[in-house]
């Protein structure tokens, strides 16, 4: 693939689009962005970052949703990506108990256009975005990629894990390299409102209680955002070729004889969420209220992704420490907020 080649990032003026995104321009490729700017959190958050990385020469935006199948086949048509990186869906677990069909329609149906487009369109690598949530009642931690993840515990859980089974239908009919990734609990500046670090920082600053789940006992494996684009922008020139060793006799869950493959992006360093609470408060110099809840529907009280797979593909180990994206992550949300 050549630099001059136009990669295709879906979901661009979302969190981790964004971020992608900017690190490619900033290696100098050309990116289309492409994102329909829906009104799950405050649309003004996305035309912000949308903003931000249409200063780069190569970038051009695409206003477009992938419910618009002849929009999305045209502009497939149009361009013939070589590298598509899909990062567009319907997030939240909590969400997906309230508003189940979103999740059919931008997690399925979006994703199945979107495999279309790179089906018909010569796309030599497919890189999407699956999650944590996949690993579902799993409790063997940390989650490795060769587990079994048959039980999750949400909706949203479950399209992360039809869309890897979808991708993986592509790569085996018609030889579409398709690499997944499973996200854990990424955060950082440009994150969402619905996500724990923005709800918590909100909270105390405006003096509304910090509401922990599972009564506060809860630990995450918190991946600063930073991290998970160095992984993704290092995954796009490492295109699965498939393992001719791979046996359906005793089935790998993380590869095949196709040209696929799922990798872990987390930090492999779970930490308490009562902690993380406690270095938002440092870097605000105000405390918190602490309101314990019991444990929500579809939540689970540890992940820790394993991701020596990951270190094997390409080099590279997500390593912030918590401390310091929590800095980071508070100075951009005053610095947006004025606060």
């Amino acid at each position: 693939m050549s630099d001059h080649d136009p990669i295709l990032v879906t979901g661009a003026a979302g969190f981790i689009g964004f971020h992608v995104a900017g690190r490619l321009l900033q290696q100098g490729r050309r990116v289309v962005g492409l994102d329909n700017f829906n009104s799950y959190y405050d649309p003004a958050l996305k035309q912000a970052r949308a903003e931000a990385l249409e200063r780069f020469d190569g970038f051009r935006l695409e206003r477009l949703d992938l419910a618009d199948r002849a929009g999305v086949a045209a502009l497939f048509a149009r361009e013939k990506f070589p590298v598509v990186i899909h990062l567009a869906a319907q997030a939240g677990v909590r969400h997906s108990l309230v508003e189940p069909f979103a999740y059919l329609d931008a997690n399925l149906a979006g994703f199945l256009a979107v495999l279309e487009g790179c089906r018909h369109n010569g796309c030599r690598h497919l890189l999407y975005a699956s999650s944590s949530s996949v690993y579902g009642a799993n409790t063997t931690v940390p989650f490795a990629t060769g587990q079994n993840v048959d039980h999750p515990l949400s909706l949203y859980g479950a399209t992360k894990k039809a869309n890897e089974l979808m991708a993986h239908a592509y790569s085996h009919l018609f030889g579409l390299p398709a690499t997944g990734l499973r996200f854990f609990t990424v955060y950082g500046p440009w994150g969402r409102p619905d996500m724990a670090m923005w709800l918590f920082t909100e909270a105390i600053v405006r003096g509304r209680p910090v509401r922990l789940f599972n009564h506060g006992d809860m630990r995450r494996d918190f991946t600063y955002v930073d991290d998970v684009t160095e992984a993704v922008v290092r995954l796009v020139d490492h295109v699965p070729q498939g393992d001719p060793a791979w046996s359906g006799a005793a089935p790998d869950p993380a590869s095949s004889r196709a040209p696929w493959r799922v990798y872990n992006i987390g930090n492999n360093s779970p930490v308490a969420v009562p902690e993380v609470v406690a270095l938002i408060e440092q870097a605000l110099g105000r405390a918190a209220v602490r309101e314990m809840l019991p444990m929500q529907p579809g939540d689970v009280p540890e992940t820790c992704a394993d991701v020596d797979a990951l270190t094997a593909a390409v080099g590279f180990r997500p390593a912030t420490p918590i401390a310091e994206g929590v800095v980071r992550f508070v100075a951009w949300w005053r610095q947006r907020h004025d606060t």
